[in-house]
């Protein structure tokens, strides 16, 4: 999976924002605000990680069992999906 391409991952105030730019600008509007285990995952996605490389890398990075890391990713993925952000 891969974030398409136009949108960027910014740190303005503390805030964690996605941010559409060239021509995504003019097909979506607004920003997305992330957590920090968000954009962490945003940024693996930015390379294009998969699932199971997300679920390892979450485990690695934050204090989380595999079953809840496993069931955020998978919110977090299904939302990215339902705004049309993966490729």
């Amino acid at each position: 999976m891969k974030i398409k391409s136009n949108f960027i991952l910014k740190k303005i105030a503390g805030t964690y924002m996605v941010v559409p730019i060239r021509t995504r600008a003019v097909d979506f509007s607004g920003v997305i605000k992330l957590s920090e285990s968000g954009a962490f995952l945003w940024s693996l996605l930015e390379k294009d990680a998969e699932r199971d490389d997300l679920i390892a890398r979450m485990l690695e990075e934050y204090d989380v069992d595999e079953a809840t890391a496993a069931a955020d990713i998978d919110r977090f993925i299904a939302k990215l999906r339902e705004a049309d952000l993966l490729e």
